[in-house]
């Protein structure tokens, strides 16, 4: 879609725009089913990037302890963990500026999809840049989607990093799409970036070819010691708009509410899920940020009618 056609839909009344994503959402999916996935640090820290949102970074002082890469009998652990919990998409996230294939780290990570790939859970990994050979030998291994976030507009994209430019995201998307893995790709609002930004973020992922199978809406979570530790939240009736227009933009994607939601009340979570949000980041924890517990999940979920999604047998 085009920008004038989002700002359009984003701009109508808030019971206008949330009706149409409803009806486009009902189309498209089971209305009351939300999938459940769990994230996992495999790798914290210490990272040479500078995103200006990012504890991870080694750029800022964040309290944030830097880790080796996990070991696969405790990936294999958190997996399994997850999988007993309801959850049926497994992301693996790990504080790097890429991999490159024949290094001992991505060896080793490829040895971990293989294992976590066995217990019938979409496998989703998030490993910073790579190209044409790794992502082929990460689709060969099990992976099933691959996170890559635009983050922001192309426009605004040179305030939040300097170390990495939009265009290196675009290469990464590339690749991935090309090796036959889907694309899981979103953003992060809130990190002063206009209602534009987001509107110029969802264009270009709505441009997509193939579209993503998955666009993660983060709101963000401000972390001490870095540059947008003072960020005041985003107004939930602005995430409840992006969230409705990213559905009618994008209608076959999981369109998933992921960091941010322990500061959205029940009744704005409640909103989004109206709206077209149909994912949910389960469990305690997101890689460093907090996330709520998965009981008050489970009881939210039930008090809207919503169905968790089935896990497949393994």
């Amino acid at each position: 879609m085009k920008l004038g056609e989002l700002e359009a839909l984003y701009h109508q009344p808030l019971f206008d725009v949330i009706s149409q994503s409803r009806a486009v959402h009902l189309q498209h999916w089971r209305g009351e089913e939300v999938q459940r996935c769990s994230l996992l640090s495999i790798k914290t820290g210490g990272c040479s990037e500078d995103c200006a949102y990012c504890a991870q970074s080694a750029r800022y002082s964040t309290g944030i302890e830097r880790e080796d890469l996990l070991s696969l009998d405790d990936v294999m652990a958190a997996a399994q963990r997850a999988r007993s919990q309801g959850a049926t998409r497994f992301c693996m996230g790990a504080a790097w500026r890429g991999v490159r294939d024949g290094s001992e780290k991505f060896e080793r990570v490829l040895e971990i999809v293989r294992e976590v790939s066995q217990l019938g859970m979409e496998v989703c990994v998030t490993l910073g840049e790579i190209g044409s050979v790794e992502a082929r030998k990460l689709k060969a291994a099990g992976v099933t989607a691959y996170n890559h976030n635009l983050d922001t507009s192309p426009e605004f994209y040179p305030e939040i990093v300097s170390t990495h430019t939009f265009q290196d995201r675009l290469d990464t998307i590339a690749a991935v799409q090309e090796s036959g893995m889907s694309v899981c790709c979103g953003g992060i609002i809130g990190m002063g970036e206009t209602e534009t930004d987001r509107l110029r973020m969802l264009e270009v992922l709505s441009n997509f070819d193939p579209p993503p199978e998955s666009v993660p809406i983060n709101c963000l979570m401000p972390m001490p010691g870095t540059p947008l530790a003072e960020q005041a939240p985003v107004d939930i009736f602005e995430l409840v708009r992006l969230i409705a227009v990213t559905r009618i933009a994008l209608p076959k994607a999981r369109v998933r509410l992921a960091a941010g939601r322990t500061r959205l009340s029940r009744e704005g979570q409640a909103l989004c899920f109206f709206a077209g949000a149909n994912s949910i980041f389960y469990g305690d924890k997101l890689l460093t940020a907090k996330n709520p517990a998965a009981d008050v999940d489970v009881t939210l979920l039930r008090e809207l009618g919503l169905q968790p999604q089935r896990a497949t047998a393994s």
